[in-house]
């Protein structure tokens, strides 16, 4: 099964605009993964919506060395090549070959 990555800004920025990234990756028979390092950046930034949503939802937190979310999501993403990596974060998005899941016009999901 293929895995999605979170990123906070992707989880941020689904949740300011009210997208339902949980349902999508579910309909694309994908199984989603999020870093520790990024639960703490969310708790970090007392992003409360946020954390309530993943709450409700199935993911799977895992825990990989690194001392911030960035660095996490380049090792998973360098130890899954074939998984998809949710983030908006440009820099981020240079340092990881693997596909990306965007926003594009503000409510669709996309993998480039």
């Amino acid at each position: 099964m293929k895995k999605v990555i979170l990123d906070t800004s992707f989880i941020l920025s689904c949740v300011k605009q009210k997208i339902d990234f949980f349902e999508k990756i579910e309909e694309e028979g994908l199984k989603l993964v999020i870093p520790i390092q990024t639960v703490n950046e969310l708790e970090g930034l007392g992003a409360r919506t946020s954390l309530k949503i993943l709450e409700k939802n199935k993911f799977q937190i895992v825990n990989v060395s690194g001392k911030d979310a960035d660095t996490a999501i380049v090792k998973l993403a360098k130890e899954n090549p074939l998984a998809i990596i949710a983030t908006l974060d440009k820099g981020l998005a240079k340092k990881i070959k693997n596909r990306k899941m965007i926003i594009r016009g503000k409510k669709k999901l996309e993998v480039v």
